[in-house]
């Protein structure tokens, strides 16, 4: 005999007289508002940015302004990424959107590594053909485009935190070192005359940034891949569950993200008399949150014919 129990913080989809009833979405429902204001400051400065590169010739100048332009799509796509995970339930989607935060953090760390890929072959190209460089444009457009975005930053940081604006934050910390690579790169070309400075410092930048590409690449594919969540210990979750008062075992279970800071798990327990289940499910909902932060979870119970002569508390492969 089974019993199957679903239980999680926010409704689902109900069907009444053949009409759906869409209730509360499951994800995040913080406003967008932050990103929209840094999508209009970076766009704002990027039109600018991007002509002073070409009029001043400096490649960090123009990396600078590169990452202005690549920031405004991210925070575009982040916005819309964001509006679109707010929406609710649907009959085509029974979790709603909140995987479009985790798409646009994917398509915003390839982008990244792309331009990152193109700052260093022109960067390359300028050692063994230098171009002049108007150092004092370099310094003031350099200095204006990182207050700009520290504010961006700033107004990020101060939203929720989730995949997609890390995603966001990181093209914007970039840009900053961008900035700053600039501002050293205009000043050292003003003092030495030395240009060989513009496209070393631009190739240091790109390489800092793409450490933080490449893991959050990885971590968006890790969520899209129904990973386990990485500070999550499956060996923890189904001990702690085997060895709640009443269940003999544990096994398919399954752990994964369904958005940034919303998990899902699954499971089957074993227990001796379907009378516990219940008590069982209640303990078993209290400690999943208490101890891992687990709210959105489903479990099954499977009766035994006969109590194990043994408590398994958890196989150690997990089926």
């Amino acid at each position: 005999m089974h019993a199957h129990k679903h239980d999680h913080d926010h409704d689902d989809l109900s069907l009444e007289r053949g009409e759906d009833h869409v209730h509360h979405h499951l994800g995040h429902t913080g406003s967008n508002k932050g990103l929209l204001i840094a999508l209009l400051l970076t766009l704002g400065f990027a039109v600018v940015e991007v002509l002073a590169g070409f009029l001043s010739g400096s490649l960090a100048l123009l990396s600078d302004a590169a990452h202005m332009v690549t920031d405004a799509s991210s925070l575009g796509l982040a916005a819309a990424a964001a509006s679109l995970a707010r929406r609710p339930p649907s009959m085509q989607h029974s979790y709603g959107l909140v995987r479009a935060e985790v798409l646009a953090a994917l398509l915003n760390s390839l982008a990244m590594l792309v331009l990152i890929g193109f700052i260093i072959y022109e960067a390359i190209q300028r050692f063994s053909a230098p171009h002049p460089i108007a150092g004092g444009t370099v310094v003031t457009v350099a200095v204006i485009g990182l207050i700009v975005n520290l504010i961006v930053a700033w107004t990020l940081h101060r939203g929720e935190q989730t995949l997609n604006s890390r995603a966001a934050l990181l093209h914007v910390l970039g840009d900053a070192l961008g900035s700053v690579a600039a501002i050293t790169a205009g000043i050292v070309i003003l003092a030495t005359g030395w240009t060989p400075i513009d496209p070393l410092l631009s190739i240091f930048v790109a390489m800092l940034i793409s450490v933080s590409a490449v893991r959050l690449l990885l971590e968006a594919v890790h969520v899209l891949m129904e990973g386990v969540p990485l500070h999550i210990k499956l060996e923890a979750v189904g001990h702690d569950l085997a060895t709640l008062p009443g269940v003999m075992r544990v096994h398919d279970l399954h752990v994964w993200t369904l958005s940034s800071g919303t998990l899902a798990l699954s499971a089957h327990l074993e227990i001796h008399n379907l009378a516990d289940w219940p008590a069982i499910l209640v303990a078993a909902h209290q400690t999943l949150e208490s101890r891992h932060g687990i709210r959105h979870v489903t479990l099954q119970p499977e009766v035994l014919a006969a109590a194990p002569l043994v408590r398994t508390p958890y196989p150690p492969a997990v089926s």
